[in-house]
């Protein structure tokens, strides 16, 4: 009889994240020119952004533990991140559902890997889906659903597990205007209450500037500090006006 392992209580406290001269890269051999250094505070959304082949992507499979670093270091609280655990949890810009299972399986699939007992399983997917506004779709197929429709179950699926770190890939990316809008209110409202910190990449600095607490700009080592977080209303305040213009030139 296998073990399970129930769901945490209370919401998670975000990790500290940080890479100390790291060098990204792919196990062939085949770095990336420079080195990362940079801390990532419990709790804090960062944005990341930079030119085509910086490597957004690879910085995020490297602090999922799926890249090992070619050199330096890469810590979760200070401590070595050697392989994928449940704290970290990443999210794709194409939503990666298995078109044979409902939404409710999809969401329930990272919790049965982890043997979380059935009966809490079902439960949470049925919070989680409540909260992205889709429980009256629990029982469909993905192909079923529309694009943001399926991206709110990738979220669901994401946060479902409770991690402490969530790592997001362009996630919004392939969605029409009006939907990307949207899903970054829903990813406001429902990051606000789970205390993860968010490694959120992204080519769109309109983007980076609304969500990021921070911008990192990968490829020069800045990271500006953004003086209206999550306030859609602050567009044209002269601070966000300012960020947006030395984002854009660094890129």
């Amino acid at each position: 009889m296998n073990p399970t392992t129930p769901l945490p209580t209370t919401p998670p406290t975000g990790a500290a994240l940080a890479l100390h001269d790291v060098r990204l890269g792919h196990p062939d051999g085949t770095a990336l020119p420079g080195t990362v250094t940079l801390r990532i505070p419990p709790g804090e959304l960062l944005a990341v952004v930079g030119p085509s082949g910086c490597g957004k992507s690879t910085l995020l499979r490297t602090l999922a533990g799926l890249l090992p670093p070619l050199d330096g270091q890469v810590t979760l609280d200070d401590e070595p991140i050697t392989g994928p655990a449940a704290d970290r949890a990443l999210v794709f810009q194409h939503d990666a559902l298995l078109p044979w299972r409902t939404v409710s399986a999809n969401v329930r699939l990272p919790l049965a890997i982890r043997r979380v007992p059935r009966a809490e399983r079902r439960r949470s997917a049925a919070d989680w889906l409540d909260r992205v506004g889709l429980a009256e779709y629990a029982h469909k197929l993905p192909h079923q659903l529309s694009g943001g429709q399926r991206q709110r179950v990738q979220l669901a699926r994401a946060l479902a597990g409770r991690p402490r770190a969530v790592l997001m890939d362009e996630p919004f990316g392939a969605l029409d205007a009006q939907t990307r809008a949207e899903m970054q209110d829903l990813l406001v409202d429902i990051v606000r209450g789970t205390g993860a910190t968010v490694v959120f990449v992204t080519h769109d600095v309109d983007e980076a500037v609304l969500l990021g607490d921070r911008v990192a700009l990968l490829g020069s080592g800045r990271v500006l500090d953004v003086p209206h977080p999550r306030e859609r209303a602050a567009r044209q305040a002269p601070g966000t006006v300012e960020l947006r213009r030395r984002i854009l030139e660094s890129l």
